[in-house]
């Protein structure tokens, strides 16, 4: 029971804030997992129990702070190259059209200088399948009441859905309840109702893009040999399809390619996302920025990581009046490295966030030929990196607590079956 109130908390403050999102940075090897477990053992070691105060402020700040910090660790992670241990050095790729093509730099820093640079052109985007229903009055009571079935094939996988028509039951309703079914499922198919002039149409539209190997559609549906009784799909016209899937076309330095997906990967080298086709006959050309305009895209991606933490703790403060010690150590971070980072075209706002002067930042990164200047860049990035790690692993430190019992100096030992209030996802009253 504790693990499913647990989940079911946690999960609401994610879907609510927008903080679910994952990368590859949340999966880890087993030496770092190694390396959490042991912080968190020794920092169980000397801290003395406290007493939380668990209201649904408190939950929901420890929560989301939590889940900010990781996001702004996994954005300043993705700002280095893997096999470097300096911050702010990933290359960067360029497209001269991002309202087409957006491309992203997957490859190693060590490859740079022979990464390939190449023109693409896109005839279309690669769409998933879209069954349309037939569009029924919503008072429409002609389905007997009975209990129906019918099957989704989908992912070579046979899904039965059964569903029950009472006396009185009217097509809007049933088409509702039909929707919540399919969706509730997961098998890869969204629906949703179109409503229009007093009737309601149901659609399925396949989440997957690009056609199957074989040429055949993505999904069907079915009632011919189902359990229960048929008529449904005939009735609501859910095998109707409107939109057949189809793959991604477009060319590379004049080569036709396609994809099942509107993102792909070319040469291991560049993450490319196509997002509209491209006007007759023009192409976009994918390379690699020059090393300065890079570490400008950097360190503009870290302001914006950082900004988005503040902005969200912001609001997670806003809602719990006792974020002091967190409030206090972000002032004293803004003012330590106010005036290294000022001489670079980075300021602070009084609300802590960043402001970046663009032509500042590229005058002093070009006539910076040593580096030198570039190391309030570095230390600031590292700051905030360790900032991250102890928020996450902690969150419980920046809350409102009471000391009831100090461990006994000199004599204290890690205890391992104690962590789990010290990470911040449990409460006392869970276990």
């Amino acid at each position: 029971m504790a693990s499913f109130a647990l989940n079911n908390i946690y999960n609401n403050i994610l879907t609510t804030t927008g903080l679910s999102t994952n990368t590859r940075f949340d999966t880890h090897k087993k030496d770092e997992l190694k390396h959490i477990y042991k912080s968190i053992v020794n920092q169980t070691k000397d801290s003395p129990l406290y007493l939380f105060d668990d209201s649904d402020e408190t939950k929901e700040y420890a929560v989301s702070l939590k889940e900010s910090a990781r996001q702004l660790k996994n954005t300043i992670s993705e700002l280095s190259n893997d096999y470097s241990s300096n911050l702010l050095d990933k290359k960067t790729a360029s497209s001269s059209d991002e309202s087409v093509v957006t491309a992203k730099y997957i490859g190693s820093g060590e490859a740079t200088d022979g990464a390939p640079s190449f023109d693409i052109e896109v005839k279309n985007l690669a769409r998933g399948q879209e069954n349309i229903g037939r569009a029924i009055p919503n008072g429409d009571t002609s389905l007997e009441p009975d209990t129906y079935s019918f099957d989704i094939h989908v992912n070579d996988t046979d899904y039965e859905f059964q569903f029950v028509v009472d006396e009185g039951d009217n097509a809007a309703d049933i088409q509702d309840k039909l929707s919540r079914l399919i969706n509730r499922s997961n098998i890869g198919i969204k629906a949703d109702l179109i409503e229009e002039d007093g009737t309601t149409a149901l659609r399925l539209t396949g989440t997957n893009t690009g056609r199957r190997e074989d040429g055949s559609l993505s999904f069907l549906v079915s009632d011919d040999t189902t359990s229960k009784r048929s008529g449904a799909v005939s009735y609501f016209g859910l095998s109707n399809v409107a939109v057949e899937p189809e793959n991604a076309h477009f060319l590379i330095n004049g080569n036709e390619r396609e994809a099942f997906s509107n993102s792909f990967t070319v040469d291991r080298t560049y993450e490319l996302t196509l997002l509209s086709p491209s006007s007759e006959g023009e192409s976009v050309h994918i390379g690699i920025m020059a090393d300065i305009e890079s570490l400008a895209e950097n360190v503009n991606s870290l302001v914006g990581g950082y900004n988005d933490f503040i902005r969200r703790a912001a609001e997670f403060s806003a809602n719990y009046n006792k974020a002091t010690k967190f409030n206090r150590e972000l002032t004293s971070l803004a003012s330590y490295y106010e005036s290294s980072l000022s001489g670079l075209g980075l300021s602070f706002n009084e609300d802590k966030s960043l402001s970046v002067d663009q032509d500042s930042l590229k005058a002093a990164l070009q006539s910076d030929e040593t580096g030198e200047n570039r190391a309030p860049l570095q230390q600031f990035a590292n700051a905030l990196l360790n900032k991250t790690r102890k928020i996450s692993l902690n969150p419980m430190d920046y809350v409102d607590k009471t000391v009831v019992e100090y461990k006994n100096p000199g004599h204290s030992f890690p205890n391992p079956y104690t962590t789990s209030m010290y990470t911040g996802m449990l409460f006392n009253y869970f276990c």
